[in-house]
């Protein structure tokens, strides 16, 4: 302990103590409310509140991916995605450059992200590292003059999507192919990587969620021309995050296909396991 800089980490760490609390005692939740603790219960998490009151004395770090962070995260936090190969070393990076508390958020309760990249920081033996498992919705309800919203900051709490606005726009792969058959404009918005056969060929456009021009062109494209802007993604998680943006345009006519292409495909050929279709 007589090097200087170990003494500053220690000093922090041991600043943090008070309002750090063990993934086996939440202090302001029911175990139940964070159903991911128990298999997590090394890593040590940070309440809403104690957050707040060290805010200006921690490094706050989003996990998640950079259209999400893009579209809502906590005031000033960092983005190094845990999906990332070089995600270690930017934290490693980050640890020499500071030795202030880093603290990783995603999207909440059911999100293993942040609980992820403690481990991954903790077993290559980065110190100071929390979890902030609440995640950036119970954090922009709590703290909405602490968030950003599409880029803004203060946010209006009331701006925040639950699951029922969500859930409202959600249409079964049937319902949402009988739709295509009219008035619209379908737009597939899987990554490269995850596309395979166009589930309406000659029909639909394409872009990725970061090709924000190919993305408004659509939405204008609807507007124009009166139609219902129809989206897929690949299994339904990634367009919860476009309501924000095409509301943002002023559209008010779009659906998102329930389970996106993967539920698309079930529907129309069976569950497929190894290779086998298996009737559902």
């Amino acid at each position: 302990m007589n090097h200087p800089v170990y003494a500053v980490v220690f000093m922090a760490m041991l600043a943090l103590q008070p309002v750090v609390v063990s993934a086996n005692a939440p202090k302001d939740a029911a175990p139940s409310a964070f159903p991911l603790r128990p298999q997590y219960i090394d890593v040590t998490v940070l309440e809403t509140a104690d957050l707040a009151a060290r805010f200006e004395e921690v490094i706050v770090v989003d996990v998640r991916s950079q259209y999400e962070y893009d579209t809502l995260r906590i005031q000033n936090a960092l983005l190094l995605p845990v999906t990332d190969k070089s995600f270690v070393q930017e934290v490693r990076r980050l640890r020499e450059s500071s030795t202030k508390p880093i603290v990783f958020y995603c999207n909440g309760k059911t999100c293993r992200k942040s609980y992820d990249a403690a481990l991954m920081a903790q077993s290559s033996r980065i110190p100071n590292v929390y979890c902030y498992d609440a995640g950036v919705f119970d954090w922009a309800k709590a703290h909405p003059e602490k968030t950003a919203l599409l880029g803004k900051t203060p946010m209006n709490p009331k701006a925040l999507i639950d699951s029922d606005r969500f859930k409202e726009r959600l249409l079964p792969p049937k319902d949402f192919a009988a739709k295509a058959e009219g008035a619209a404009v379908i737009l597939d918005v899987r990554d490269r990587a995850q596309r395979d056969t166009p589930l309406f060929p000659f029909r639909e456009l394409r872009a990725q969620l970061d090709e924000n021009a190919k993305i408004d062109a659509a939405i204008e494209q609807a507007k124009r021309e009166k139609k219902t802007l129809l989206i897929y993604d690949a299994v339904g998680k990634q367009v919860q995050w476009m309501q924000y943006h095409i509301e943002e345009k002023g559209l008010a006519d779009y659906y998102f296909m329930k389970g996106g292409a993967q539920a698309y495909w079930d529907a129309t050929l069976g569950k497929v396991s190894l290779g086998t279709a298996k009737a559902k």
